[in-house]
């Protein structure tokens, strides 16, 4: 399993998974650059994403939504805020509604995914940091990190195919 540990602190409102692939550097941020790429591991196996707007740049906007096993749909945003091809990027990422605009009353995180290479693998951390500790336990009782594990988990399959 690419999931190597996974923590959360509420004193710093964060979330951190660390994970390792069976792919260079160059591989992995081609499946965060891509959409449909991305939509093979964004979100558990039980609720696979679709984006609707993936604008990879600085400023840039991504809508998707994840659709759940009985057709419910979850939809969210991101706002691009830095990339750094094919070391980092960093995103805010909210909540949205079914036409996807933003909810202003759900958690917003700060976001920063960061790959290093080593001997042809990638090392990837992803911290994830909450406005407040009610907003990061907000979505810890929503399942976020066994989510986002599950997500995670799917890329050495992604890249092997």
């Amino acid at each position: 399993m690419p999931v190597t540990n996974v923590t959360h602190d509420i004193d710093t409102r964060t979330i951190t998974i660390h994970a390792e692939f069976e792919a260079p550097i160059g591989r992995i941020w081609q499946i965060y650059a891509d959409p449909r790429q991305l939509e093979k591991i964004w979100g558990p196996p039980s609720c696979p994403a679709t984006f609707v707007d993936h604008n990879f740049t600085p400023g840039g906007r991504v809508n998707y939504y994840m659709t759940g096993p009985e057709g419910q749909r979850y939809a969210r945003w991101w706002e691009i805020t830095a990339i750094d091809e094919p070391n980092s990027f960093a995103f805010t990422d909210g909540f949205s509604d079914e036409n996807l605009n933003p909810v202003d009353n759900m958690p917003v995180s700060t976001n920063a995914y960061t790959f290093v290479e080593e001997d042809g693998r990638t090392r990837a951390t992803y911290v994830s940091t909450y406005e407040t500790a009610e907003a990061l336990q907000k979505v810890l009782d929503m399942g976020v990190i066994e989510g986002a594990s599950s997500a995670i988990n799917q890329i050495d399959e992604l890249v092997r195919s």
